[in-house]
């Protein structure tokens, strides 16, 4: 699986949040100023030519549709970033988060928790 740039990552949010949609939809749903329509139809072109996004033609009107979930993406990344920043460690990554005071103590146990009822 390829690697999206920010802006690919962005437009792909809006992708699996409306599921099926045209380059106008995915404009219509952003917020503040709107980007050109050229623009957000050249990124999801990229995105279809990468293999997360297909379509479907209605005459001229294509609609789009994710091919790669978002927690498949999201699991890849996640493997891609703990090997990367914190050789493959999920201990480190967790250690680091609690270090840093972005994850609390109390959800910590809560994370402690759910592992052992999937351990069960």
């Amino acid at each position: 699986m390829q690697k999206l740039t920010t802006a690919e990552e962005e437009i792909m949010q809006f992708i699996w949040k409306l599921d099926r949609c045209t380059v106008s939809d995915i404009i219509s749903t952003m917020k503040g100023e709107k980007p050109p329509h050229s623009t957000i139809s050249s990124i999801v072109r990229i995105l279809e030519k990468k293999g997360f996004v297909d379509h479907k033609a209605y005459g001229r009107t294509y609609e789009y549709f994710h091919v790669i979930s978002k927690e498949n993406y999201t699991k890849k990344t996640l493997s891609s970033f703990v090997k990367n920043y914190f050789d493959g460690s999920m201990d480190q990554l967790v250690s680091f988060l609690v270090q840093e005071e972005k994850m609390s103590k109390e959800e910590l146990n809560d994370l402690v928790k759910k592992l052992k009822k999937q351990n069960n």
